[in-house]
């Protein structure tokens, strides 16, 4: 088969990132413990504290400035001269970006974007610190370009759609137990190689019930290097 017969779809969460350097929910440390969740990454944190929500992702921008792409990361945009990939990411930072990965599609927005309060189709990008004092054209208050917690996943469609024409799929760093997120391998057709990469494999239902399925119990960086052999040696 030539390579546009093959399609590999990459399911990245925060373990994708954490060799880089970048905290994870799980982290026992670092400034996920600083601040309750529920303040900063929801609707009505930021409408009772914006002040606070600004505080929060100004310093993860900050942190983003300071780190860079790991070796996993840019494995996988090597690998986009052998396969066809397709990244979509549950990760608002932009390291999949940085290390020339070229199609990558952001769950739940983005760190270095902002948008309108007042006009969502107004979306910029965006280095420094946001305060209240930023507006957008229109003169509304601009905010966090982020998918908070309750708020509708507008690239889920999209994400979806490419699930259906996966014939490999690597998932690294995600213990795929949030929904609508989780639910995304289920759209993978059946036949479709499964890699899943992460130090603390959580299978869940969905991954359970499929027939070809490796998972990797190792880094981001080990576990791509040991899937993409097994990927290229399959095609």
């Amino acid at each position: 088969m030539t390579k546009l017969n093959h399609q590999l779809i990459v399911l990245s969460g925060a373990g994708m990132s954490a060799e880089s350097g970048i905290s994870t929910f799980r982290d026992s440390n670092g400034m996920w413990e600083q601040f309750d969740i529920t303040k900063v990454a929801s609707v009505s944190g930021w409408q009772e504290n914006p002040t606070l929500v600004h505080e929060f992702y100004n310093l993860r921008r900050r942190q983003l400035s300071e780190v860079t792409p790991n070796t996993a990361h840019q494995l996988l945009a090597a690998l986009e001269e052998k396969i066809p990939v397709q990244i979509i990411t549950q990760n608002v930072d932009d390291l999949h970006e940085r290390a020339g990965s070229t199609r990558v599609l952001h769950l739940h927005g983005e760190l270095r974007k902002v948008r309108s309060t007042g006009n969502p189709s107004y979306i910029a990008d965006w280095e420094g610190d946001l305060t209240l004092d930023d507006r957008c054209p229109q003169g509304y208050p601009l905010r966090p370009h982020i998918v908070w917690f309750g708020e509708e996943v507008p690239k889920m469609g999209s994400a979806m759609a490419a699930m259906k024409h996966a014939t490999h799929v690597f998932i690294i760093g995600t213990s795929l137990q949030v929904y609508p997120a989780a639910g995304l391998i289920s759209y993978a057709p059946k036949d479709a190689a499964v890699w899943y990469i992460d130090p603390n494999p959580a299978v869940s239902p969905e991954l359970a019930i499929r027939e070809n399925l490796t998972i990797l119990p190792t880094s981001a960086t080990a576990g791509v290097a040991d899937a993409m052999a097994q990927l290229l040696a399959s095609i």
